[in-house]
């Protein structure tokens, strides 16, 4: 088998001949980003072939001639022949380093929505037990006499002991002359023992809420005994190297070994993230005895290593909306194995369990005649409608470009983020301020709003969000046929080349505007009523909570409403998911509402390519939807 180095790692692998290069690079531990999910279309896992010999012919088209003259290929079209290799692989911009860590999300919701201390009944618990000791003549074992002592405190329902518990039993009621603290599961009218540990411990319990998104994943510690969050820490999904969005990480899935990939990458990232709030938080994650995941139906389905191949396919089917119990030990998840993982259940192949926890934190779950709105942007375009009366949700692809995905110099909002511009309307410079004050190192997607609604307000770009080339400025530059916008010169730039932003990136995010504002509006178009007639729209993910409304209300991302109708909620996601693992009750109106909500498929409804492509321009073809536009000139 001919042997692979890549550089500048020096890392070397031996494969078969006629393995994909990217396979190669994965196999070896080696990062080549591939965001269409390496289907040969996006043109970003490009690498150079520095020694040795590969049929270059498959990546023309996509790379020019000269590219791959030069020894330029793509790795995802890529295969290997007989001989050796030396590849050099680029650097991987715009995720090294960029560590969010959050506070208590609580703060951004009306504190009515909230558990009540009432409501705080997580779903695991800790009660201290006197267990008495063995008698030589009464004919109990030591689970008959743990079992008696459980139930004669909480009721004569069934008691469960795994196998891992069960051999340590004997050790734990002798250890304290029956003193032991039992960590217990109430459910189904079943008691599940998941731990047993001599002495009194019914001071610490923990749990996890946990919110995987197609681009970022969160973890929050919670003591479950106060309902205090301790700690939260987020970082990228390790899956965006293999694809972007949902569709791209559902074409790399499709072969086995790379749904086995995806799996992986993705408990990697949760347990790197449990291991830092547990260690910040100074718990032992064998004390993290429960949690609560949400996240997108797709997400869901890698983290526990189903195959999502047929989310995508006509009738649109998922293996499961409803989650079982699972265990800590069965997903992969670092915290005591014996665990009960709590899935937030799913509504639509592309409406998710960030959904359902999501709504938690809204009116819409509450017996309210009012009309309102809940909006998640992200990577996926997420909404529902509704009140006490109807719920009706969907789903869009908006892509990743909010998040700072498939945009040139595009980041998260971490530190040398740009994220504010306004635009000079005479000389068309930029004025910025980036996160953490530092030299830029690209723009967030709050940047990019903002950006984009200045040079609209100035007259820099047109409705179809074209540049002015016609005025000249020293931030546009006419590269062929495109035109690009200098936020940073090279001086200026915390990286190595300036940090811009292109015409082709306008159009990417003009295209996801439009997207979730289509489905906006076709989604009252089906209630029969205007966005007038809605009381109040709430904007969930982590991007909602750094958008400028204006901003946003300029490019028409978000209806021309009252400014007093928006509420910000920021990662709705984590703190459903927060609200499920300390309240049962809470559990029960989750499911609840997921029983009550009505999926609308889009890719079914002709009419929302007309709402589509009315909305790609800035901010929308109709004028009238947008009053406020025509204030707005320079």
């Amino acid at each position: 088998m001919p042997l692979i180095t890549f550089q500048p790692s020096y890392k070397t692998i031996e494969v078969p001949s006629g393995t994909e290069l990217l396979t190669a690079a994965r196999l070896a531990g080696v990062e080549v980003d591939a965001p269409c999910g390496g289907k040969g279309t996006c043109g970003k896992c490009v690498v150079r072939i520095t020694a040795g010999q590969v049929d270059a012919s498959s990546s023309l088209g996509v790379l020019t001639q000269a590219a791959v003259a030069g020894g330029e290929v793509l790795a995802c079209r890529t295969h290997i022949g007989t001989a050796p290799l030396s590849v050099a692989i680029p650097a991987v911009d715009g995720r090294e380093g960029l560590r969010i860590t959050g506070g208590d999300e609580t703060a951004l919701v009306r504190g009515e929505l909230l558990p009540r201390p009432a409501e705080y009944e997580p779903l695991a618990f800790r009660w201290r037990l006197h267990v008495p000791p063995a008698q030589l003549d009464d004919g109990l074992s030591d689970l008959d006499r743990l079992t008696r002592s459980i139930q004669r405190e909480w009721g004569q329902n069934p008691v469960f002991l795994p196998l891992s518990v069960l051999r340590t039993l004997a050790s734990a009621l002798r250890a304290r002359q029956g003193e032991l603290t039992a960590t217990m599961i109430r459910a189904d009218q079943e008691i599940h023992v998941i731990h047993l540990e001599p002495g009194n411990h019914v001071a610490r319990l923990y749990g996890i809420a946990v919110d995987i998104g197609t681009t970022t994943i969160a973890v929050q510690l919670v003591d479950l005994t106060t309902s205090t969050i301790l700690q939260t820490r987020s970082d990228y999904n390790e899956q965006v190297a293999c694809g972007l969005d949902v569709i791209s990480r559902i074409n790399y899935a499709r072969r086995p070994e790379r749904l086995a990939e995806l799996n992986t990458r993705v408990l990697r990232t949760v347990n790197r993230l449990v291991l830092e709030v547990a260690a910040a938080g100074q718990v032992a994650p064998h004390e993290i005895c429960n949690a609560v995941i949400s996240g997108n139906t797709t997400m869901l389905h890698l983290l526990l290593g189903l195959p999502p191949e047929q989310i995508r396919l006509e009738p649109y089917v998922p293996t499961l909306f409803y989650t079982p119990y699972l265990t800590a030990a069965e997903i992969g998840i670092q915290i005591h194995p014996e665990s009960w993982i709590y899935c937030s259940p799913c509504v639509g192949s592309y409406v998710g369990g960030d959904i359902t926890a999501g709504l938690l934190c809204t009116d819409l779950v509450t017996e309210t005649e009012e009309i309102n709105l809940f909006i998640d942007i992200g990577t996926n375009g997420e909404l529902v409608l509704g009140n006490r009366d109807f719920l009706m949700t969907c789903a869009c692809s908006a892509g990743p470009a909010f998040e700072g995905g498939g945009i040139e110099c595009g980041m998260r909002a971490a530190s040398g983020a740009i994220e504010r511009v306004t635009v000079d309307p005479v000389t068309g410079l930029p004025l910025y301020a980036t996160v953490g004050h530092t030299k830029p190192t690209g723009i967030c997607g709050s940047g990019i709003i903002a950006l984009l609604a200045d040079l609209l307000r100035t007259g820099w770009i047109d409705p179809s969000g074209k540049l002015d080339r016609a005025r000249p400025s020293p931030a546009i530059q006419v590269q062929g046929r495109h035109a690009v916008y200098i936020l940073a010169p090279l001086a200026e730039s915390g990286r190595d080349r300036p940090i811009l932003i292109s015409e082709l990136d306008i159009e990417n995010i003009i295209r996801a505007k439009a997207a979730i504002y289509a489905a906006c509006a076709l989604l009252l178009q089906h209630a029969g009523i205007t966005f007038q007639e809605l009381a109040h729209v709430y904007i969930g993910g982590g991007f909602g909570r750094y958008l400028d409304l204006e901003k946003a209300i300029i490019i028409g991302l978000l209806p021309d409403l009252p400014r007093e109708k928006f509420h910000y909620i920021g990662n709705s996601s984590l703190l459903g998911s927060y609200m499920v693992l300390i309240s049962q009750e809470y559990r029960r109106r989750q499911i609840a509402i997921t029983r009550r909500m009505t999926y609308l498929d889009l890719s079914a409804e002709p009419a929302y390519m007309e709402q589509y492509t009315a909305a790609l321009f800035l901010p929308h073809t109709d004028l009238k939807l947008f009053p406020s536009a025509h204030t707005i000139k320079a």
